[in-house]
């Protein structure tokens, strides 16, 4: 579905917090803009922009003006000439709806359950993918599947995909808690248990399904043969379901995330905290009987998403972290310590790379436990990493760390998973710049980007309306489930709905709000939780 014709004038289509730096981006046109009040229509701010400057992603030059000095509450919108922005408020906690948007989408991306119109509106249907799941190399047996979260567009669940999900979730929980005191609400909210982990643990006790009893390894994943067709609600998706094989990288995200929620839910719940740490233990285990194995490959007969990963010594990595953060046991700090010094990517955040969750960990336990030349090579390499991002923000006409080659499959969970990585900077450092470039990657995934769209389904003035997400087609429900990040523009074109629309299009300009763009227009749990992340930093 083509899109309506996109203003040259984009803000942040939620709003501004109050003390926070605040611009309007221009294509095109620079001069002298003034900010309206939205209910009297009078000026209440005028400025000049910058000049227009070449921007290589967005394919167009383009200016900012800044209006920081404006800090009343209220409702506005930006003119320049002819040319007017979306509206926009100026608050002092802006991002509590979006935030409790984004978390809730977590509730509405669940399987296995009703979910009752009282939680979930409109977008309400039956349980789904209730029967018991085939071992797929052992098709004699078996097992209890129930539970979990789909993962994305399509009815999949996957280990290591969850597993990020939910370390983003419990991170932002850890560092930000005052984000979460309010209830979304959900089934199991009980004014005791902030419902982040309420709704974390909904994944969690599926993951223990995905737990071999035999071995302890972790299933790579659980699908049915095929996708169903896009217009498939879950409660009809009735093929069989398979637990795909064991992975080292499956198994790793679980141990991992296993002995962070150990620690994280033990003021809430020891039995479920020794439970998780248990699972952890195991899964440990299989790893160091397993030292050497090979990446995960769809079976011919298998069409769903693979997430193949040949490297498995980043979710190594964190597993050792987490384990001996949370155990202390200096056993896991040697292991830590080996991997350490191995050669891989120790600050990405993505399902297949994993490292950065390791040394999120490490760095961020009590440091008398940790090694002190470790911790410093660990810091000041992420400060390295963190500089590099604010280079490329500087440069970029929207403020943003992706270069022209990172618009990618999934660039918003690029996008989000590097403002993470400023936060967790300012958090070790207290450099103000990091927290203020971190803000400026919510503005451009809230419509300040060159196609004037926000990218999160129900918020803003220009939401994506027709996301690759099959309760959203299948429904009857004209607006899409509400909540979901879509996963941004993508140079390479890798579905024919792009490849037929978006030839020769700028980098930042290669999306397409067509529920045919599964290369772009699709939707993740992982792309989600970096973004509640991010915005959880920035609510009061």
């Amino acid at each position: 579905m083509t899109q309506a014709k996109q203003r040259c004038l984009t803000v942040d289509q939620i709003g501004y917090p109050l003390n926070a730096k605040k611009s309007v981006i221009s294509a095109g046109k620079s001069g002298t803009f003034e900010v309206i009040h939205s209910v009297t229509g009078k000026p209440v701010f005028q400025g000049e922009t910058g000049p227009l400057q070449p921007d290589e992603a967005a394919g167009t030059a383009v200016c900012s003006g800044d209006f920081s000095a404006l800090a009343e509450p209220g409702s506005y919108y930006v003119s320049l000439g002819d040319e007017i922005s979306a509206p926009f408020v100026i608050a002092d906690n802006p991002y509590k709806e979006l935030h409790q948007g984004l978390l809730k989408a977590f509730y509405l991306f669940r399987c296995g359950c009703d979910l009752s119109e009282e939680y979930a509106g409109p977008w309400s249907h039956a349980a789904c993918h209730l029967a018991d799941g085939t071992v797929y190399d052992d098709p004699e047996v078996k097992l209890n599947s129930t539970g979990g979260w789909h993962d994305a567009g399509d009815y999949g669940q996957y280990t290591g995909p969850g597993a990020k999900a939910v370390a983003d979730l419990l991170l932002a929980f850890e560092l930000n808690p005052q984000a979460f005191r309010s209830p979304l609400p959900i089934p199991e909210t009980d004014g005791i248990t902030p419902d982040v982990l309420h709704e974390c643990r909904y994944e969690l006790e599926w993951l223990f399904k995905m737990q071999d009893d035999r071995t302890g390894g972790a299933f790579h994943k659980l699908t049915t043969k095929q996708f169903p067709a896009l217009n498939v609600m879950p409660e009809d998706d009735l093929a069989d379901l398979y637990f795909l094989p064991v992975s080292a990288t499956a198994t790793g995200c679980l141990a991992g995330v296993m002995a962070m929620a150990s620690r994280v839910y033990r003021p809430f719940d020891e039995v479920f905290a020794d439970r998780c740490l248990e699972a952890a233990k195991r899964a440990w285990q299989w790893l160091l009987d397993h030292p050497e194995v090979p990446g995960f490959k769809n079976p011919q007969d298998i069409g769903t998403g693979e997430y193949g990963d040949e490297q498995d010594l980043d979710e190594r990595y964190w597993a050792a972290a987490e384990l001996f953060r949370t155990t202390g046991d200096e056993t896991y700090h040697t292991h830590f310590k080996a991997l350490a010094a191995q050669q891989f990517p120790k600050y990405e955040l993505g399902w297949a790379d994993m490292g950065g969750y390791g040394t999120f960990a490490y760095l961020l336990q009590d440091s008398a436990k940790g090694d002190n030349a470790l911790l410093n090579w660990l810091k000041d390499g992420l400060l390295e990493e963190a500089d590099k991002l604010a280079a490329i923000s500087t440069a970029d006409g929207y403020g943003i760390s992706l270069t022209s080659a990172d618009y990618i499959w999934g660039s918003n969970m690029v996008v989000m998973n590097r403002a993470m990585l400023l936060l967790i900077a300012y958090h070790l450092s207290g450099n103000d710049k990091y927290e203020a470039m971190a803000l400026d990657h919510i503005h451009y995934l809230m419509g300040r980007n060159p196609l004037d769209i926000s990218y999160v389904t129900g918020y803003g003035d220009r939401p994506v309306m027709h996301p690759h997400h099959r309760p959203s087609v299948g429904d009857s429900v004209a607006a899409p489930v509400p909540g979901l990040v879509a996963g941004g523009p993508n140079r390479g074109l890798n579905d024919d709905c792009m490849m037929e629309h978006l030839q020769g299009k700028a980098p930042a300009e290669c999306f397409i709000d067509d529920e045919l763009s599964y290369a772009g227009n699709e939707v993740t749990i992982y792309w989600n939780s970096p973004a509640v992340f991010v915005v959880s930093h920035f609510v009061k």
